[in-house]
């Protein structure tokens, strides 16, 4: 079942980016059979079969991977396999958790997993 998340997880597209006054925006598309490996609980109790809004740990958990910022925003029951994600314009992420680790990396202490974080937003 590794390889076929893997596999799914590679086929993940990512919108290009568009914004209104006050946001940005794009969308991830995710591979239909997918969903059915997501675990149950980050689903919406309603049975509807769409995700319910996901916190960054859970999106990434999925193998969702961006930059720093993206907030999960709104699903669409039509398409429960289409996630929609909104940062404020011109973010700028806060002084880097990985300025932080970088001390401790150099003294040889290992490094919290959330400071790992490339700017792309993979590990």
């Amino acid at each position: 079942m590794a390889n076929k998340w893997e596999e799914y997880v590679d086929r993940i597209h990512y919108s290009d980016r568009y914004s209104d006054d006050q946001f940005e925006y794009r969308h991830v598309i995710l591979p239909k059979p997918l969903l059915k490996l997501i675990p149950k609980n980050l689903f919406a109790p309603d049975d509807s079969g769409t995700l319910r809004l996901l916190t960054e740990q859970e999106w990434r958990g999925i193998g969702i991977t961006q930059s720093l910022g993206w907030e999960h925003y709104e699903v669409h029951a039509p398409e429960p396999h289409v996630l929609l994600f909104r940062r404020p314009k011109n973010y700028q992420p806060p002084p880097q958790r990985l300025a932080a680790a970088a001390p401790a990396a150099a003294n040889g202490a290992p490094v919290p997993a959330q400071a790992k974080v490339r700017a792309g937003g993979k590990k």
